[in-house]
């Protein structure tokens, strides 16, 4: 029986490297050529069909199995209550099921296991325990759906899939017709699966050798054929068996009876060509009467197997060579690949630019023979050159469908190792969506519903994704979901909002907010966060101002030192009809100034009420009457402010007002000319400029670089995740 792969459990449940593997077997990097490969992909050899992703729609835990150990040990509770209260504390749960495997309580680790491999599906250390778990206790049936489960979560898993052979072989009667055939179909669906994967060489090694036990020359000699054109890490050690596969058995037991009949046909033409060329020059120098020996007709000589065998490797040294490229190319990007293995400690930076770099690689190599099929530019445009060419199209298709096959398969390794990194999701479902939908909308699933429960952003890109392909029940089951994992995160019940406002749910979009206001009023920072939001709908889509007035002096009553609702209100009675809105601006400054507010903020407020005041006021006296509450303001503040505000700043620094007015502001002389009554007297020559300077001097109050925002900054980051980044 072939032996199983050589591993070790660390405490993690994680396998490292076995330490019995063969020097032999130590990799060697392929040779450095001066010259590339002609060709980008080795041999010619078929795509292979792309694996079966696992179907997390059908992933279900395997029922545990009705035991006499009723009672759970003493301190589960306690280890299964921490566990499941932080279950993003990857610690709480190895210690508990290292307490259950200290016990030996079946019914502890089988329910620990199940709970742990849930939230952790990658840990495939654990799913070995798990399946040794129930066979150790005879329920092999158990433990062949451990298996199963284990391998729809993570079929790239080289180890876990020998190892479910390695269950079968000890446990399948081998003597029954079914059973290699059973053993056979695993033995196929793996390398499908994983036989493409860098590392995959113990899992072909036990293909060949399982075939060979078995007596099926021929099927060894197939499988070595297949794996002859796979860059793996030994891909060296291949080629070696295959030798020796071939000189320890005859032709005939191990080709194909196709081949062996052409290559002996062949084989045997030379030779006679030889023999003939050489009885001529032997007829010369034979006595006269002495006859040819007779070589009985149809006999294989061992001459002519051994020429067979030198054929046989001639075909099969162009694949290696062929394939000897792909690895070579492939090399340094694996070996900057240092853990490939899910754990929940983070990747440094050099191990996400390895694998970033490797994709960009691969990916590159797909769009090079996409958008270079190498057409021939003399080619006639005959009907015979169409017929002829039709074969060349079907290579070349079968082409990009292996290295697409190949870029899937780097992905989902990826995936493994970077399992907790919203960017590879992210770009491979990217990567899918040009393909075909419904895969990219598997990828998502697969990552929020599984991997990053707790990430929003993958989330809002999931619902970005849905609305943008028109699925709107989608994308709003999507982002309720996340709400409800998430409670309170106000970018999620902003996005659920927008969605409604979108899809013409003016309503429910107004109602998403109005619930949100309702429920955050014990916390007045959110509150005022969302009734600027909900004033803001109802001013600029509901057309409807008297509503948004309503809301934001509702929060105000709550948060009357909140400065951005103060600005916001003043932002609204300022948007409206002027000479119907004059009173309600100077009431919205004077609000603003009786409240506990910041300094600077009551300046930029009573600015902004002068400046509307000079804007659309219907008499000078008005204006005179805000300016000189401003000034009064100005004392009352201190003159440390005064002079910035009132027009020491850098003109460079000075931002445009609403209007798009930026002027240069000019200085007022020393000594003015007689201006009008109306306006007040000028300053006192030698006086301080920048505190006596007059309503009629204009400086730069109007100019207030804070006007232009009001000072409102958007800290929940309200833009983030809309689209996919560059």
């Amino acid at each position: 029986m072939a032996a199983e792969g050589c591993e070790e459990m660390s405490g993690n449940g994680e396998l490292t490297e076995s330490s019995a593997m063969e020097a032999s077997e130590v990799p060697v990097p392929p040779p450095i050529e001066m010259e590339e490969m002609s060709e980008e992909n080795g041999s010619a050899a078929e795509a292979p069909e792309a694996p079966v992703g696992p179907d997390l729609a059908s992933f279900t835990m395997p029922q545990a199995a009705e035991d006499e150990e009723g009672e759970l040990p003493a301190d589960f509770e306690r280890l299964w209550k921490a566990a499941h209260d932080n279950p993003q504390d990857f610690t709480s749960w190895t210690d508990l099921l290292q307490y259950c495997e200290q016990e030996s309580h079946i019914t502890a680790s089988r329910r620990a296991l199940e709970a742990f491999l849930t939230g952790y599906p990658l840990c495939y250390g654990y799913w070995k325990k798990f399946a040794d778990l129930e066979r150790r206790a005879g329920y092999n049936n158990k433990a062949e759906e451990v298996c199963i489960q284990g391998l729809q979560a993570i079929p790239l898993s080289v180890d876990l899939w020998i190892h479910y052979i390695n269950l079968l072989l000890g446990t399948l009667d081998m003597n029954l017709p079914e059973s290699p055939v059973r053993i056979r179909s695993v033995f196929e669906d793996a390398v499908v699966a994983a036989g493409l994967d860098f590392h995959s060489d113990r899992l072909w090694d036990l293909y060949i050798e399982w075939e060979k036990e078995q007596g099926n020359m021929r099927n060894a000699t197939a499988v070595l054929d297949r794996v002859l054109k796979v860059p793996t890490q030994l891909y060296n050690t291949h080629y070696d068996k295959f030798k020796e596969h071939l000189n320890g058995h005859e032709p005939k037991e191990v080709l194909t009876q196709e081949e062996y009949e052409e290559l002996r046909t062949s084989c045997r033409q030379s030779q006679k060509a030889e023999r003939a060329e050489q009885a001529q020059e032997e007829e010369e120098e034979r006595p006269p009467g002495e006859e040819e020996p007779a070589t009985p007709e149809g006999t294989d000589t061992e001459e002519l197997m051994q020429k067979i065998r030198e054929q046989v490797l001639v075909c099969r040294d162009k694949v290696y060579q062929d394939n000897e490229g792909e690895v070579r190319k492939r090399w340094n990007f694996e070996d900057a690949i240092k853990r490939p293995y899910f754990h929940v400690k983070p990747l440094d930076r050099l191990q996400l630019r390895a694998w970033h770099s490797y994709l960009d690689w691969e990916i590159a190599q797909l769009n090079k023979d996409t958008k270079d099929p190498s057409p021939d530019p003399n080619e006639a445009a005959t009907e015979g050159s169409e017929v002829e060419a039709q074969p060349q199209e079907a290579s070349e298709d079968a082409a990009v469908a292996h290295d697409d096959h190949r870029v899937r398969i780097l992905f989902e390794r990826c995936l493994i190792a970077c399992a907790l990194y919203e960017e590879f999701w992210i770009r491979y479902t990217q990567y899918l969506e040009t393909q075909s939908v419904d895969q990219a909308r598997a990828i998502f699933k697969r990552a929020c519903e599984v991997h990053l429960t707790y990430k929003p952003n993958i989330h809002m890109q999931w619902a970005t994704f849905e609305e943008r392909h028109g699925d709107l029940t989608e994308a709003r089951r999507v982002l309720e979901a996340l709400e409800k994992t998430l409670p309170g995160l106000a970018v999620v019940r902003l996005r659920r909002a927008a969605l409604e406002r979108r899809a013409g749910q003016l309503d429910q979009s107004e109602a998403l907010l109005q619930e949100a206001v309702a429920e955050s009023k014990e916390k007045p920072t959110l509150h005022a966060f969302y009734s600027i939001k909900l004033a803001r709908l109802l001013l600029k889509v509901g057309r409807n101002p008297s509503r948004a007035r309503r809301v934001l002096q509702e929060a105000l009553e709550i948060s009357p030192d909140n400065d951005k609702l103060h600005l916001n209100l003043l932002e609204l009675e300022v948007s409206g009809d002027p000479w119907a809105s004059a009173e309600a601006v100077q009431e919205c400054v004077t609000r603003a100034l009786a409240a506990p507010l910041a300094p600077h903020t009551k300046i930029l407020l009573s600015q902004r009420g002068l400046q509307f005041a000079e804007d659309y006021s219907n008499s000078i006296q008005s204006v005179l009457s805000v300016y000189e509450e401003h000034q009064k303001l100005l004392k009352e503040l201190g003159g440390t402010k005064r002079g910035a505000e009132n027009g020491d700043e850098d003109p460079e620094k000075l931002s445009k007002s609403d209007d798009g007015s930026a002027g240069a502001v000019s200085e007022v002389p020393a000594t003015m000319p007689h201006v009008p009554i109306t306006t007040p007297p000028p300053p006192v020559i030698g006086s301080d400029m920048s505190t006596q300077s007059g309503y009629g001097g204009y400086s730069s109050w109007y100019q207030q670089p804070q006007y232009g925002s009001y000072g409102y900054q958007n800290t929940w980051n309200y833009n983030q995740g809309y689209y996919p980044p560059s």
